[in-house]
Parts: C-alpha cells; structure tokens; sequence
C-alpha cells in the first residue's frame, strides 16, 4: 500500500523565524481550485499574537527606522527586479488558486509594478529623510519670529494587513509598499484559501536579502486575538466582506482604543452606458468588452468587478445579447493549468457555494438568468460559468444589496441619465464606476452626479479605449477606496498612501526651530551669510568664503546663503527685453498706459526680465559642482520694479536631497528678490542638480 503523505503546515513567518504548528493541531485544509486535491493546511494554534507585535515594535521599527524615505525607497527597486526575476515561481503555485496567466499578470506583475511606483514616486517626490513637510508655513507673528507649519513622521507603532483571498500578492504587496517608505513595520493575516502563496511571495522577499529584520512578517492561520494586542500607535488595514469589517470596527480597541482602522469591503460597482452609445458606435463596443473582461478576470473574484451594467432601456436586449455573444467566444472556463483555458476555478468550495447562493437570492428577488446557468455540478473543482441577469424592475432591493462574488452581472435599464445617477447610488457606496460614451455633457452630468458614491471613475470612449488600463484595476498612482458599502477607507493614491501611515503634526516655533526640525531653511532662520565683494573666481576667495553656489553637496550646508549687490533697471534694457521677446504688453512699453494701471507708478521691468538678471547676480563664476538649473517653483510677484529702481537677491540653501544611487543630488534655493528700499518685490524656489563630492566644483 502506497503511504500517503500529509500536506505540510502553510509556515508563519514571526519574530525572525519561520514557525509552524505541532503536529495534530487543529487546522483548515486547503484545496486545489481546479481539482480538489489537498494543496496544504493552514493553522496558527501555538502562536504567541502579542510577541509578533512586539517583534515588530523593535526590530522592525528600529531597522526601518536607521534608514530614510529614499533609501527605503531605494530597497523597494531592487525588491521589485528581485521578484521579477522570481515570479514564475508564483505563477506556478497560484495556479492551485484557479488563476490564469492574465490573472497572474494582475496580481503577481501588479504587484510587482505596485513596488517601483512606489520606489519611485518616494525618491522623486519626497525628501530623503524621515519628515514630510506639508503645505507652506503659516506666520503667526508680524515680525516672522513665530511661525507654524504641518509635518508628516511615521506613526509610533505597527501596520496588520488583513487580506482577502483574491489578490493574495498584489494584496499584500499594495499595502506593504507605502507602509516600507513611511517606515512603519508589516504584520500580514492573508486569507486562508490562498494564504500560501502569500506565503511564497513573503519567502521570496526574506530570500533577497533586502529587508531589514521585523520589517515584514507574516501570520498563516487564525489571528482572533490580533487586535487584542493593539492600541493608539497602530493602523489596521484591511480588505474583505462588509460584515467581517464591520464586526473588525467594532472591536474595543477601534472604538475605545484608537486604532487606526481603514477597511475595503463589498462593493456593487456599475459600469453605465451612455445613451449615445448605439450597437453601431465604438463605445458600445467597448462596453461589452469591458463588462466581459471583469467577469472573466479571476473569475469575477474582485472588489472592483461590474456587477451592474446600465445602459439606455432600449439598449438591454442588445447588451445581454452582445455580452454573451462575447462570453462565448472570449471564455473558456477550465484548469488554469491546461492550453486554452481563459478562465479559472473560484479559489475554493466554499466560494462557489457563496456565489451560487448569491445568484439564488438575486433569482429569487426577480432577476432572470438570460446567459449561462447557476446548476451545481459533483465534478472536482470550483468551476462556474458565467451568470448574466436581466431585471424588469431596475430598483429590486436585492439587486443593489447582493454581491455575488464571482462570474455573475446584472443588466438593467434607465430612461434617462437622471434615473442612471440614482440606479449606480442605489450601490450605497462603490469603489468604481464607469462612464462609456461620447457625449461629453452626458459624461459631464453622470460623473458628476455619481462622484460622491465613489472612490474612482473610469471615462472611457474611442479616445481612450486603446490606451485605458480598465475598469478594474487600481494603480498605485490614483486612490482605491469608496464610501459607504464599500468600507469608507483609501489606499494607493500614490504619496498620499504613505501618509496614511503617518501622523500629521503641527509645528509652532521661531524659523530656526522649525528649520531644526523639518531639515529646510525657513525665512529668518540663521543665514551663513557670503556677499559678492568676499568672493572670486577661485574656490576659495577673500576671508576664505567660498560662494555657495560653488559647493558641493558634500560641504554645502542649510542656510548658505550668498546676497547679491543691487542692480538698476533702466528704460533701455525694459525696452531691449520688449523687443527681444515680443512681450511688448503695455506696462512695459507703453508710459501714458503703464500710470492709468493701478498697480504701477509707470514703465515697470518684466517680472521675467527680474529673474533672469537674478539669476546674473547669483550665479558664481567658473566651473562648480551645480550641474543644471532644471525648473522654479512657487514663483510669485509682489511688487513692482520701475525704471531706474534696483533689485539685489537674497539666495539661501533651502532643502538638500541626495539621491541615494546616483552622484548628484537636488538643491532647492530660497531666492528672494528686494529693491533698493528692503522690500520684497518677488520670491520663489530655484531647482538645482549638484555633484555629491567637493572635486566636482573644481576644474577646467
């Protein structure tokens, strides 16, 4: 007799160690999506929840934290080309979960693609330090003695991810991401059906070699007592159905406690068709083809999938028919394994179960199945056809109440864009809605009708439908999240993801407080002051004064600053720019003019003229270690230059940030234009790229 080996414990991974169970704990078996073959067994009876925690309070937080946003950002690179070059190795075990190609494309490559958004947008949108400046300063003080201004730092204490079945990689990896950059360590509580190759996934980010130790852990098995353990310092993040969310809110220490709670449940998302969109255009092309996709992309098992078309009542007919003219030429439902298979298993028996009961109720409330069947089936696996539903009452209660989470969709019908806004609000809340048509008014009303239901629209008509990256698809860059049913939380939106795992302070102090604390200059924080009389065209000129703009990043410092003499504006220079450029507006040109203007005392110098002679009076002679001058920022006009007025420049060293894999790194400078009189007549931010090391500035 053959002996038949019992599959082994999916592993944890906690407290530096993989651990699993002891033998003839009680534990979950988990099933092959497509044959019904036991894949693995799941339990976490033994583990110690609250040391798990504490793990990531100190190691965790203690590696991240010797690192700054850039160069945590930097990991996330080479974590991402480190997977890259691995992920076959997770298209293989996903499989088991019923997941196509294209479905690994969405959850392994997108996840993948999650890391080097993130690990760019961190270095090329954030200081590489460990504190985010928001917004500008606000002075509280006449004289600028005291000021107040908002920072982001990470929050003191950990992140638990719990996740849903269907994304068991892109899942994770969207939420560990902006979590990393901030700082703040991962602990992972994956769904049970596909939490090994979560598993898989976090045994491959160990392997790299890249990750600082508590950084990210990994919890396979129940975690009741999860947020026992948390209080004020942590942040739950979680991804499932409605109810476990809401039974997760309700816990004492959400409630009472302060932990963080952001939560994407159940959404009924709609997809409307406009009511130019005839059988004859390219947008109802486009709208079966987008439908169709979201049913058969993991097999309809996403919070993002359509579950309501809506489309012009004349149009339903045309719609069902065209969708499951598609259906039957696009999928092919089967064993993700076997060539031509286009859609896969449901991710487990009780999946299937869930969904069917769902098409049953959604009968039963007075839909009709006018594609595909709901019929149970003894054959091994979790397969399902798909299921479209007609409706000939459109505000059926079940209809906008039940999720069927799987290959199923509903057509219904309006008569006029009005009724369209109210069917898609009847979700209570969704994360995605699309809007196909080429009627821009129409588009207009709609999504401005629907837009506080939802967290993200998807336009789409000819314009776009080459180019679009779907209706169901989060990216990194724009937020995923909705109100209402659909959990009321946001993740991605690019940096602002970071900041959910931050707190956001205010900061109240003189400038050199707030410059201590945030690492920029803040106007009337401490100067080290050089004036163009101390310098010359050598490195070091008179009293040993070096021009800042001649430094290094490696001696340049916040608060170096290098003030200009005073330069006169004359007519014939006003006049020359005119000429030169064409910008021969009247303030310029024109005296009789330029004295009936308010707001100038006559012939007043161009506002560009000022800043390319500023840009005169600061830039330092010979070769130096600034490379380019690649844009301004915040560039504002506040006074006047007339003729025969002088303007000199205050330049100050403002923000340092060096890139952690290049040579160079930027500058921003403070420059502050200032007539003859002291006053202020522009002020803005000047962007550089300098070399790191002092040989650089020096040279032929």
């Amino acid at each position: 007799m053959t002996e038949v080996q019992t599959p082994e414990f999916v592993p944890s991974y906690v407290c530096g160690e993989w651990w699993t169970p002891a033998e003839g704990a009680r534990a979950t078996d988990v099933l092959d999506a497509s044959t019904d073959e036991l894949v693995a067994r799941v339990s976490s009876e033994g583990l110690d929840t609250g040391a798990v925690i504490e793990h990531a309070r100190t190691a965790g937080r203690d590696g991240l934290g010797a690192l700054t946003i850039h160069q945590r950002a930097l990991k996330l690179k080479e974590l991402a080309k480190f997977l890259g070059e691995r992920k076959q190795e997770l298209y293989d075990i996903s499989a088991r979960t019923g997941a196509t190609k294209v479905d690994n494309f969405i959850d392994v490559d997108g996840g993948i693609g999650v890391l080097f958004t993130f690990s760019s947008k961190g270095r090329r949108e954030l200081p590489n330090s460990n504190v985010i400046p928001d917004g500008p300063v606000e002075v509280l003080a006449k004289d600028g003695s005291f000021m107040g201004e908002h920072v982001y730092t990470r929050i003191p204490g950990v992140t638990v991810q719990i996740n849903a079945f269907n994304f068991p990689v892109w899942g994770m990896l969207e939420k560990f991401a902006p979590a990393f950059i901030a700082g703040v360590p991962t602990i992972v509580k994956p769904a049970t059906p596909t939490g090994y190759v979560a598993a898989e996934a976090v045994r491959l980010m160990l392997e790299s070699g890249l990750l600082p130790e508590g950084s990210i852990q990994i919890i396979s098995g129940s975690a009741r007592d999860l947020l026992d353990h948390l209080d004020y310092r942590d942040m739950v993040a979680f991804t499932g159905s409605k109810s476990t969310a809401d039974a997760l809110r309700s816990h004492d220490n959400v409630v009472k406690g302060g932990v963080r709670f952001t939560a994407e449940a159940d959404s009924l998302n709609s997809a409307i068709l406009g009511p130019d969109a005839t059988p004859d255009t390219p947008e109802f092309a486009l709208f079966v083809r987008t439908v169709v996709q979201e049913i058969q992309a993991k097999a309809g098992q996403k919070c993002t999938a359509i579950r309501r078309a809506i489309v012009p009542a004349a149009l339903v007919d045309d719609v069902v028919k065209a969708v499951g003219d598609r259906i039957a030429d696009k999928i092919v439902v089967g064993d993700p394994r076997e060539e031509g298979t286009t859609m896969g298993a449901l991710a487990s028996p009780e999946q299937l179960a869930d969904v069917r009961s769902a098409v049953d109720r959604l009968v039963a409330g007075g839909g009709a199945i006018a594609v595909g069947s709901n019929e149970r089936s003894d054959a091994p696996g979790s397969f399902m056809e798909p299921v479209v539903l007609k409706w000939d009452d459109n505000r059926a209660e079940v209809l906008h109440s039940t999720e069927a989470f799987g290959p199923v969709t509903s057509v219904l019908g309006y008569d006029s864009l009005a009724e369209a806004v109210e069917l898609s609000a009847l979700g209570d809340g969704s994360l995605v809605a699309t809007i196909c048509s080429y009627d821009m008014d129409a588009v207009n009303e709609l999504a401005l009708g629907i837009a506080g239901y939802h967290g993200r629209i998807h336009m789409l008509n000819r314009e776009n439908g080459k180019s679009t990256t779907g209706h169901g698809s989060p990216l990194p860059h724009l937020v995923h999240g909705g109100p209402g049913r659909a959990g009321g939380g946001e993740e991605l939106g690019g940096i602002r993801a970071v900041k959910h795992y931050m707190q956001r302070t205010a900061l109240q102090g003189s400038p050199n407080l707030l410059t201590a604390v945030t690492g920029e200059w803040h106007l009337g924080a401490d100067q080290n002051r050089v004036g163009c009389e101390k310098f010359d065209a050598t490195p070091e000129g008179v009293d040993g004064a070096v021009h800042p703009f001649r430094k290094s990043l490696e001696t340049l410092r916040i608060g170096d600053a290098f003030i200009s003499d005073l330069r006169q504006a004359t007519l014939q220079e006003i006049t020359d720019f005119a000429n030169t450029t064409g910008d021969i507006f009247y303030a310029h040109t024109d005296p009789v003019a330029a004295e009936a203007n308010p707001f100038f005392p006559g012939i007043v110098a161009h506002g560009y003229l000022l800043v390319s002679w500023a840009a005169g009076l600061f830039v330092a002679p010979g070769r130096s270690a600034v490379y380019l001058n690649y844009g301004l920022e915040n560039l504002r006009f506040l006074k006047p230059i007339g003729v025969d007025d002088s303007i000199r420049v205050e330049l100050t060293a403002k923000r340092i940030t060096p890139r952690e894999s290049e040579d160079y790194g930027e500058v921003v400078w403070d420059a502050l234009l200032i007539n003859q009189d002291g006053d202020t007549i522009a002020n803005y931010d000047v962007l550089t790229l300098a070399g790191k090391r002092e040989e650089q500035a020096l040279g032929g």
